[in-house]
């Protein structure tokens, strides 16, 4: 273990001062931050000039106080209307259909970037437009159409409109987390941002570190350095070297990263981990870490070139999204049978448990049953891994088959 621990060492110490490595210390969480930030910033960003859109309709009844109420309701800074609306009434000869087809020739032609359909009787309204991303303008049609049908009904009903107003009540509904013992554990923005953020460092970790393993054994094996290493220690404990010392190099990382956050967390007084948690998600971290550390040596080892290395590894990836992607669905239901499932099996194991742990805490023997689970997974992993490594890091020439890696992985 000396030989592995002085590996270890030297592999750590030369990453560690690599122009990557600290770049990516730094570059990383700004990444993080301008990706959770930036879209919701840009989203919220008012129009800078009025938009022309046009309401189709087959009366001359709500197609003009809806034009009038989006133009006057709505405002740019300059103090311009945000909407310029044109009623286009169908006359009685010509029908809807005709006046659809009509829109979108004057849609072509620029007049116009999108235009409302309300159709007769029908009680779902259509925008339509070549840009369907913008949310916000659903949601003021919506607004304004419903107050006018609402005036509408109260009108026809023979009440008075001040009755309308006092039926308005603003209402909102905040949901709140209940945490141990009762107290307040944050709304849904705070879970979802704990969740998320820690999904996310796990899978750029895991990402950038078994890369960079993988890319290390390839260079070693094609210039040959790997015969001069193998000579004055055993490929054992090389590769056991090689993971501590990335190891250790996620670990930095991990912790730099950590103090940001405390730093972040104090300056604003939040809390987006509770310290109960804190423990368990490292210990799925380090979990992890080592059990895709094996699998990313299984799958490296073998190859010649990082072509054909990246070819498996990208595979590897579609485990680590997954989670990423599972992220609504399990804060909408963490505790879903098929949720639970997925945290068995063992390259989702980590990622799984650190989206479940923030959202409501597993029960204690899923979280004594999954780290059992790593951790055998962890020691055959490595028995494979060290097998595969053993052969496959002195191999030259053509890339081995699959059937010849289980025979490695036999004989080992």
């Amino acid at each position: 273990m000396t030989k592995a621990f002085a590996v270890a060492r030297w592999e750590y110490l030369e990453k560690v001062k690599s122009k990557a490595f600290l770049i990516g210390l730094f570059l990383t969480p700004i990444i993080m931050i301008a990706m959770g930030v930036l879209p919701g910033f840009f989203a919220s960003q008012p129009d800078d000039s009025s938009r022309t859109i046009a309401v189709l309709a087959t009366d001359n009844v709500v197609a003009p106080v809806l034009a009038q109420r989006l133009q006057g309701s709505y405002k740019l800074q300059n103090g311009l209307p945000n909407y310029v609306v044109l009623p286009l009434i169908a006359p009685p000869a010509m029908g809807m259909r005709s006046l659809e087809a009509e829109a979108l020739q004057r849609l072509e032609q620029g007049e116009f970037e999108g235009f409302i359909v309300l159709s007769p009787g029908d009680s779902v309204v259509e925008y339509r437009s070549k840009v369907v991303g913008d949310f916000e303008i659903r949601s003021r049609i919506r607004e304004t159409l419903h107050g006018i049908l609402a005036e509408q009904r109260v009108k026809d009903l023979g009440l008075d409109k001040d009755i309308l107003r006092k039926l308005d009540v603003p209402l909102d509904v905040r949901i709140v987390k209940i945490a141990e013992e009762g107290k307040d554990g944050g709304g849904f923005e705070k879970v979802f941002i704990s969740a998320y953020v820690f999904l996310m460092m796990l899978f750029l970790l895991i990402m950038s570190s078994g890369q960079m393993l993988v890319r290390s054994m390839i260079e070693e094996k094609s210039n040959r350095i790997v015969e001069v290493l193998v000579s004055s220690c055993s490929p054992t404990d090389l590769m056991v070297g090689k993971v501590l010392g990335l190891s250790g190099l996620g670990l930095t990382q991990m912790a730099f990263w950590a103090a940001i956050a405390v730093a972040v967390s104090s300056k604003f007084n939040m809390t987006f981990i509770e310290p109960s948690q804190a423990g368990l998600l490292i210990l799925y971290f380090v979990l992890g870490y080592l059990f895709y550390a094996a699998v990313f040596i299984a799958a490296g080892a073998p190859f010649n070139t990082e072509q054909e290395a990246q070819q498996v590894t990208s595979y590897l990836v579609m485990f680590l999204i997954l989670p990423i992607v599972l992220a609504i669905p399990a804060m909408k239901d963490p505790g879903a049978p098929w949720i639970k499932v997925l945290s068995f099996i063992p390259l989702l194991t980590p990622t799984m448990m650190a989206l479940r742990i923030p959202i409501l805490m597993p029960e204690w023997w899923e979280i004594l049953l999954t780290t059992v689970i790593m951790v055998v997974s962890i020691y055959f992993g490595m028995i494979v891994a060290g097998r595969i490594f053993r052969i496959g890091i002195l191999a030259t020439g053509k890339t081995p088959g699959f059937k010849e890696i289980l025979r490695w992985i036999r004989t080992g």
